[in-house]
């Protein structure tokens, strides 16, 4: 409980949760960009983030566009989704990964996620496609840059003739059996959102190994013009290029990726060795075949240890208990000392939107499990522990403050500020 709070000083300048991190030859390409006149959506910044991203993630084509959710929107339209078609998504995921499903008149349907990584269950996965084996499209995120089960999803997915689009916004440079994430699908996406690892302030890629796909692509995002002398038009186009201006900030963040990756590792080992004794876990991750980006670390607090803690759709409350604490609890804790944290990110199942999808978990259909004359929880009858996996950890967790420029002793300020939630 944290009851000390007057006993820390805020910090003078709020440590954030990711920051963009710009160095000071950050203006380099885009005066370049000013100076040429290059001020479009054409220029040989967009050309070289382009060959960097391509020799960096190991594809063979990248476009570069105004943002990931645009390069996930084309990937969906290049899959060939169409109104009323089901799509396969991950549940625990940014709107981002999942919207643009919808732009193309699809419907998702939210597959749960696994306490292993915290990505989709390949379990509930192949339990999807016995409820509905008419889907052809499943759209995989990699969650705070965390690779999730790659194999298992890629093999259920062949199986069932099912084309995978890789959400791997938020975790460029993060590898799997030490192949970068961004090449598992026949469509995959990165974004350079201002508090990715790599920024732009905006912009994203569609990465692919298909030179048809990449053509396409490019067609149309610049409003899918015709090869002629005017502007003619045969199919519906998107204002989606990258800008030039924009591609000389990512240029210039290229280079530091592994530099910040680093960074981002030794926040999360220091959290992970600064909570020892306290009955919380870090976001986990496969130690044996994957290697994460580290972009964002987490924390989820052991069930028991848990006080109580009630979600609305916009509002919180929790009871104040001695030795327990909750996500609210230590993020009002952090927000006191001017340090920024997130809850975990809400379960696209469990948003107002999306509240008639269909939701599938380890135990098939995944709605309507709550009975008023049955005490407790969704739980298994088969391990006992939940069976909404999403909504668990969306209860227990919460996102950590995880900028790059945080020093080790503010830090350090933190996790003596969050033990003292468990202050008995």
């Amino acid at each position: 409980m944290f009851s000390n709070k007057n006993d820390f000083q805020p910090f003078e300048s709020k440590v954030w949760l990711s920051s963009p991190t710009m160095y000071p030859d950050s203006m380099k390409y885009v005066m370049e960009a000013y100076e040429t006149n290059w001020m479009s959506t054409v220029g040989a910044n967009i050309n070289e983030v382009e060959r960097m991203a391509c020799e960096k993630v190991g594809c063979k084509y990248a476009v570069a566009l105004s943002a990931g959710t645009a390069a996930l929107h084309m990937a969906v339209k290049l899959a060939g989704v169409k109104s009323g078609d089901k799509v396969f998504c991950s549940d625990m995921t940014f709107d981002a990964t999942v919207n643009p499903v919808v732009y193309e008149g699809g419907v998702p349907v939210f597959i749960d996620t696994e306490y292993d990584t915290w990505n989709m269950d390949p379990v509930a996965l192949e339990k999807a496609f016995e409820i509905y084996p008419e889907v052809k499209v499943v759209v995989v995120a990699h969650l705070y840059g965390t690779p999730g089960k790659v194999d298992e999803i890629k093999a259920i997915c062949e199986k069932h003739g099912a084309t995978i689009i890789e959400d791997a916004a938020e975790s460029l440079g993060a590898t799997y059996k030490g192949v970068q994430t961004g090449t598992f699908g026949t469509y995959n996406a990165i974004s350079f959102n201002g508090n990715k690892i790599i920024t732009g302030s905006s912009g994203g890629m569609l990465l692919t190994d298909s030179e048809d796909a990449a053509n396409k692509v490019r067609k149309w995002s610049t409003q899918a013009r015709e090869n002629a002398p005017w502007y003619q038009h045969e199919e519906l186009g998107y204002n989606y290029r990258m800008s030039n201006v924009i591609a000389g900030v990512v240029r210039n963040q290229f280079p530091h990726l592994e530099e910040h990756i680093a960074q981002k590792k030794a926040i999360y080992e220091r959290y992970k060795e600064g909570f020892k004794g306290l009955p919380v876990k870090m976001n986990p991750y496969d130690e044996n075949n994957s290697e994460p980006n580290f972009w964002l670390s987490c924390m989820i607090i052991d069930e028991e240890a848990m006080c109580k803690q009630v979600r609305g759709e916009c509002d919180v409350l929790y009871t104040l208990e001695a030795g327990k604490s909750c996500p609210t609890e230590i993020l009002d804790a952090i927000s006191s000392i001017n340090a920024e944290g997130r809850p975990i990110w809400k379960p696209m199942h469990m948003q107002p939107i999306y509240r008639m999808n269909g939701f599938v978990t380890r135990e098939g259909n995944g709605r309507a499990k709550t009975n008023a004359y049955i005490a407790g929880g969704m739980l298994s009858k088969v391990d006992g522990k939940p069976i909404d996996i999403g909504m668990d950890i969306f209860a227990r967790g919460l996102c950590l403050p995880s900028d790059n420029k945080m020093t080790a002793e503010q830090q350090d300020k933190i996790i003596t500020v969050i033990r003292a939630c468990f202050e008995k």
